[in-house]
């Protein structure tokens, strides 16, 4: 009797080769993707440079800013890192049917998401640059030394993954590159309701209460803290905190909403 042939499977790689070979496509693609990142550095720089050049010499003078330039710099960083992901590029890979094929491999499920969120912590790593290469012309400098620059990094960093949670849950959930595209409307409250121009100290009425409660407020408090005013720890715990929450309830919504994409897979 002729014993039976076991059936060939595919052998799981571990998590972290999983990770490395989503992450390294993503990564790769984003130079083919200049539509992708080019207004995402362009943007913030028009921001910072039309700020500062209208508003400098009332802010200062009011003596509401000390050095406005600083003050803006943030700004222009949270900019640079909100919004900017690979979501269009996985809506693309759900509609020609690669994420399917994905499915059909034994890759562990969550660095389909992972892997993606890897490859858009560099590319806002590498957004920022431009920004502080700007700042350091005009004369911005970080009262925190090297180490400050880092942990500034890393904080614009933590905070462009967590609010891109957002933008993979709408990805995975709808399949929709206008929906993802329009994503970054959701931004908008967060941006202007807060200390984008005025320190907390100086607004009033509705909108200082709605600062109070606004993520956004607290990043940019943690990044001027860093950048300005010193290792205010305090401070800088605030914004970590205010990723944190931002992040775990992005991050619930997106890895929903990839247990659901791959149950329908």
């Amino acid at each position: 009797m002729t014993p039976t042939t076991p059936p060939i499977r595919a052998r799981r790689a571990g998590t972290l080769a999983d990770l490395r070979s989503i992450s390294g496509r993503a990564l790769r693609a984003i130079p083919r993707d200049p539509e992708q990142f080019i207004p995402a550095m362009i943007v913030p720089l028009f921001f910072f440079v039309v700020n500062v050049g209208a508003l400098q010499n009332v802010a200062e003078q009011s003596g509401s800013v000390p050095d406005f330039k600083a003050f803006q710099l943030p700004v222009a960083i949270l900019f640079a890192v909100t919004g900017v992901s690979r979501a269009s590029a996985l809506v693309y890979d759900i509609q020609d049917g690669y994420f399917d094929r994905l499915l059909m491999t034994p890759v562990r499920r969550v660095t389909l998401l992972l892997g993606l969120l890897t490859a858009d912590f560099a590319l806002v790593i590498a957004l920022c640059i431009p920004v502080l290469i700007l700042g350091a012309v005009i004369g911005v400098e970080f009262a925190t030394g090297i180490i400050g620059l880092l942990l500034f990094l890393l904080l614009a960093g933590c905070w462009g993954i967590a609010f891109n949670g957002f933008t993979y849950a709408i990805a995975l959930k709808t399949g929709s590159p206008a929906a993802v595209n329009s994503s970054f409307i959701l931004f908008f409250p967060f941006a202007f309701l807060t200390t984008s121009f005025l320190p907390k100290e100086a607004l009033t009425g509705w909108l200082a209460t709605i600062a109070s409660y606004n993520p956004v407020t607290y990043m940019l408090g943690g990044l001027r803290a860093i950048l300005s005013g010193g290792w205010q720890w305090g401070t800088i715990g605030q914004a970590f905190g205010a990723v944190f929450i931002v992040g775990t309830f992005s991050m619930t919504l997106s890895l929903l909403a990839l247990r659901s994409r791959v149950r329908r897979g």
